[in-house]
């Protein structure tokens, strides 16, 4: 597998995702193979069943957005073990993204620059691709905004998303926090994020009703937050009804030992990222405490980052950097690191103390 990554790695990473990506779509319409990739990557454990309002996770390892932006690739991307994925970000309309190259591996940082710029073929090709796919896992749908499209009008945008998705996605995340779009994380602010949310959740409403169901809306935030904004959303978040936010995007800030990525434009991903999302995370359990279920991403390479951002109050985590430094054995890995460090911790506690810790996060 080492030198499977090192041979990889040699190449554009832009250039081998696609490769990636497109491999995974033809490999996921051959059940054979499915099947074997899920043998190889099987694990569970009941102990690492989470529930989040109506929505039940065999484990709380998903996939992040940005991976398979298309959803092309469920199919192989659920056999590798994760209990739910993620996919976009979507924009209404196709785009292009940003100019290439616009993806760049750090590799002794162990991080990942980005500025893609939501490249995407639009909802219509996401909604055909779902429609083809078995599914055995939560699917995640991530909206984003078309480029041109004027931050006025954005919440019209994300509604327009749900509507056409709202059969196929078991929850939606508004992204609001990519540093790739320009003016896009101007929608954290104050002034801008209670008048999205309450159209946003007025669509919910609207569609909720002509189906009688009801579909989970979580918010992605920066990590790149003043202590006040964070606050601020905190409180839009709970006026609003958000069921929760994903703690957090890239960052760009550049905690890096190469300077020469200091001028660099895009977010950053992987290890840099730990520390600060963590502290992110935190903030907002500081501010929220258990009133809105918190996912935690950035930095995650193994169990122990995972653990901590469950121990410091998240529900579920997400993995992307970690998984192309690592490969997709990362996730069996980190399941069974959990699933150990749960059965220790519930040896050594009281009967009353593991009520209260383990079984907190399946309420």
């Amino acid at each position: 597998m080492n030198l499977t990554r090192t041979i990889l790695h040699r190449f554009d990473p832009e250039l081998i995702h696609d490769l990636t990506i497109g491999t995974c779509a033809v490999v996921g319409k051959i059940p054979m193979l499915s099947g074997i990739i899920g043998q190889l990557f099987k694990y569970e454990n009941e102990n690492l069943e989470t529930r989040l309002g109506n929505l039940t996770f065999k484990n709380p390892i998903g996939l992040a957005a940005g991976f398979d932006k298309n959803a092309t690739a469920v199919s192989v991307l659920q056999s590798m073990g994760f209990g739910f994925i993620e996919v976009g970000t979507v924009t209404p309309k196709p785009q292009p993204g940003n100019p290439k190259p616009r993806l760049f591996r750090i590799k002794e940082e162990e991080a990942v620059l980005n500025r893609m710029g939501f490249n995407n073929k639009g909802i219509e090709a996401l909604i055909d691709s779902l429609k083809k796919t078995e599914r055995t896992v939560p699917i995640g749908i991530n909206l984003g905004k078309n480029k041109t499209t004027p931050l006025s009008a954005a919440a019209a945008e994300y509604g327009l998303g749900m509507q056409k998705a709202w059969n196929l996605a078991d929850y939606f995340t508004i992204n609001i926090s990519s540093p790739n779009t320009k003016d896009l994380r101007d929608l954290q602010k104050k002034e801008n994020l209670r008048g999205l949310l309450e159209q946003i959740m007025k669509t919910r409403e609207r569609l909720a009703q002509g189906d009688y169901s009801n579909k989970q809306i979580w918010l992605k935030i920066a990590p790149d937050l003043a202590d006040a904004d964070i606050e601020s959303i905190c409180n839009a978040s709970l006026e609003a009804g958000i069921d929760a936010l994903v703690v957090s995007n890239t960052t760009i800030t550049r905690d890096i030992q190469d300077k020469s990525w200091q001028n660099q434009e895009g977010g950053l991903s992987g290890k840099p990222l730990f520390e600060l999302s963590n502290e992110v995370l935190s903030k907002v359990i500081g501010c929220l405490g258990d009133r809105i279920p918190i996912v935690g991403v950035g930095g995650i390479f193994n169990w122990e980052d995972a653990a901590r951002k469950l121990s410091l109050g998240a529900r579920l985590v997400q993995i992307y950097t970690g998984m192309i430094y690592e490969g997709p054995g990362i996730v069996k890995r980190i399941k069974k690191g959990l699933a150990g460090h749960r059965s220790s911790l519930s040896n050594s506690l009281s009967s009353k103390d593991k009520k209260h810790i383990l079984d907190s996060p399946n309420d």
